[in-house]
């Protein structure tokens, strides 16, 4: 089973984000499982690479042309795919996965984890969606969520196409639901 795995690229946030990266990825490689993500070798994006190769799991790459050659891909990775923009390299995340969780991150995380969320509800893939955030990183955007839902903006049945736990094994365990 491959698990991609949505997460920042920051250098600056918190090293316990960075911890909780690097855990998941050792999660997944225990679990006998290989790593899907955007390829890149810093903050969490790093960790998680790191972490699920240091379980012995192999890892796969996706990364946009334009940062590889700033020399943010990982060189270490299984394999990477270099893709010509942001579009096709979400396509080729999609494709490579089996199932996707989402750490904290940034506008690039939330827009990944939004598309693959709204593809699971219009039935474009049946592939699991999670969010794994254990330091609530993302209650705000819960009770946004929350607030359309109240408002009749979110249709019946679209908020529980994602699974949200702050705990690994129940994100693992939901992504072979």
């Amino acid at each position: 089973m491959r698990i991609s795995v949505y997460c920042s690229s920051s250098p600056s946030i918190d090293q316990k984000y960075i911890d909780l990266a690097y855990d998941l990825g050792q999660a997944i490689a225990a679990r006998g499982w290989e790593l899907v993500w955007g390829g890149g070798k810093v903050s969490m994006m790093g960790a998680v690479a790191r972490g699920a190769r240091d379980g012995g799991a192999k890892t796969w790459g996706v990364i946009p042309e334009s940062l590889l050659s700033l020399e943010f891909g990982d060189e270490n990775a299984t394999e990477m795919f270099v893709t010509p923009d942001m579009r096709s390299r979400k396509a080729k995340l999609e494709e490579l996965s089996d199932a996707f969780i989402a750490l904290p991150g940034s506008l690039g995380t939330l827009e990944e984890l939004f598309e693959i969320w709204v593809g699971r509800y219009l039935n474009f893939h049946s592939k699991p969606v999670v969010v794994l955030d254990p330091f609530e990183v993302y209650q705000p955007l819960q009770v946004a969520l929350d607030h359309l839902a109240a408002l009749e903006f979110m249709k019946p049945g679209q908020r529980e196409k994602a699974l949200w736990t702050t705990e690994i094994e129940r994100a693992l365990s939901a992504c072979i639901a």
